[in-house]
């Protein structure tokens, strides 16, 4: 398959980085320069605790001139999703299937508006990725599912080929018929450490070993959990203790969460689409959801900080 990956940074290099080992033609775009500039010039290369690879990838800051291809994979951050289709729209045909891999609730009714419902496929990886430097991203694959599914739940014939396309490249895929219920158990995870790593600035393995945090991270997760059942969304989570550990099981102990990263760059998070989900979700079923509340509210806090130091800098 032709492979566009918009927003390649961490888990989109990963993940087109994979899908490239396996023979597909994959271009990944993104608006870090330096990352693509290092790709053009010495491949992208993926490591983990035990190897590097170096894999031959194109890469490009943006989708303007390139062909449409068969596939387009969209992680861009959330707040980023219609500018980013927009700027892609060119690149969907009747034949083009336009799947999203991004964290949250909601950025396939973004994309759908965009190119049409019709085009749009979901679904949600727990494989890991982390920049450590131009061109070098950190990654963590085995054992970590991506599950791909038909907004209508149905099992088409372009489901089946994505998902073989990403069986070959070593990632372990199911294909749901509950696509949304899938997109509310990776939310599961996504809370269990999003503000918490961000919040204290722990990576996975000390994040993962501190009882104080361990104790209302798994609060967080049950939250939502009551959520979703109120909101009648067909969950199959019971312990919310089990999101928890998916959430760094696997991952290098250094590993940080996307929030987190997030934080670290002086970049705008993703905690509206996360945790603003559940708090969202809670408002109209009538849950009550006071810790995801505060760590909305603590992160928005922390975000207007970064901006006012961003700002000082700028002028000073």
């Amino acid at each position: 398959m032709d492979v566009c990956v918009l927003g390649a940074g961490s888990l989109g290099s990963v993940i087109g980085g994979c899908l490239a080992r396996s023979g597909h033609e994959v271009t990944l775009v993104t608006r870090n320069e330096a990352h693509v500039a290092a790709i053009r010039e010495r491949g992208l290369r993926l490591t983990d605790d035990d190897h590097t690879v170096r894999v031959d990838v194109s890469a490009s800051t943006s989708a303007r001139e390139l062909e449409p291809p068969d596939l387009i994979v969209v992680l861009v951050k959330s707040f980023d999703t219609t500018s980013a289709i927009e700027s892609a729209r060119h690149l969907v045909t009747p034949d083009t299937v336009v799947l999203t891999l991004q964290n949250g609730v909601g950025c396939e009714q973004l994309i759908g508006e965009v190119v049409g419902a019709d085009r749009v496929i979901a679904g949600r990886t727990f494989v890991g990725g982390r920049i450590i430097g131009p061109g070098v991203v950190e990654y963590g694959v085995v054992g970590r599912r991506t599950v791909l599914g038909e907004l209508d739940g149905s099992r088409s014939n372009r489901l089946q080929r994505v998902g073989e396309a990403f069986e070959e490249a070593g990632l372990v895929v199911d294909l749901s018929s509950d696509i949304v219920a899938m997109m509310w158990e990776k939310l599961f995870v996504n809370v269990a450490t999003g503000a918490w790593s961000a919040l204290t600035g722990l990576p996975y393995g000390e994040l993962s070993v501190h009882e104080d945090v361990e104790h209302m991270a798994v609060a967080t997760v049950a939250e939502a959990i009551s959520v979703a059942r109120a909101l009648d969304i067909a969950v199959t989570t019971t312990d919310p203790t089990e999101p928890w550990r998916r959430a760094w099981e696997g991952l290098p102990a250094g590993f940080k969460a996307s929030m987190l990263q997030s934080v670290e760059k002086g970049a705008r998070t993703e905690v509206d689409v996360m945790h603003g989900a559940v708090c969202a979700g809670g408002r109209r079923a009538g849950v009550a959801t006071p810790i995801n509340d505060t760590l909305l509210a603590a992160v928005h806090g922390l975000e207007r900080r970064l901006r006012l130091e961003r700002r000082l800098r700028l002028d000073g």
